[in-house]
């Protein structure tokens, strides 16, 4: 499906996103207790979850991530991926997160884009304690009623 129209897309300036790092994100914890650090991938498995939690959103990642995907379920073990359609930078007391998403027919899109950000921002920042400061949605599909594509791997 190709789209007729340019998504609509907000950014905070680039001094405001989070430096991305290779290393896992350092919490401000009591250094002389330690150091807490939080993967970039553990982040990325929450947002993934919890905007899956909303209804309305049928599936997440572009059309090359759901082709591998539906490639993926058939694999015995293989599962389903919850970090598709979810990009991250974590650094040490913030993250930006950017998901893309497929909705269900009759959505109202602004609603959920509304609902998916509100969710996934607070499970991030009540599970990891750091503070989501940028949280981009693309919609990039919808799924029609007896669309059955998502299934089949071309």
């Amino acid at each position: 499906m190709t789209n007729s129209a340019a998504p609509i897309t907000t950014h905070a300036p680039p001094a405001q996103r989070a430096k991305p790092s290779s290393a896992p994100a350092r919490l401000a914890d009591d250094p002389s207790h330690g150091k807490t650090t939080i993967a970039a991938s553990v982040v990325q498995k929450i947002a993934g979850m919890a905007a899956r939690e909303i209804a309305g959103v049928h599936t997440m990642g572009g059309g090359v991530s759901r082709a591998f995907g539906a490639l993926r379920e058939r694999i015995p073990g293989g599962g389903i991926s919850s970090t598709a359609g979810v990009h991250v930078e974590v650094g040490e007391k913030q993250a930006a997160i950017d998901l893309d998403l497929v909705v269900e027919y009759g959505a109202a899109i602004v609603e959920l884009a509304r609902s998916v950000r509100r969710n996934v921002i607070t499970a991030v920042e009540r599970m990891t304690g750091l503070e989501v400061i940028e949280m981009n949605i693309s919609v990039n599909d919808i799924h029609l009623p007896g669309d059955a594509t998502e299934s089949k791997v071309e």
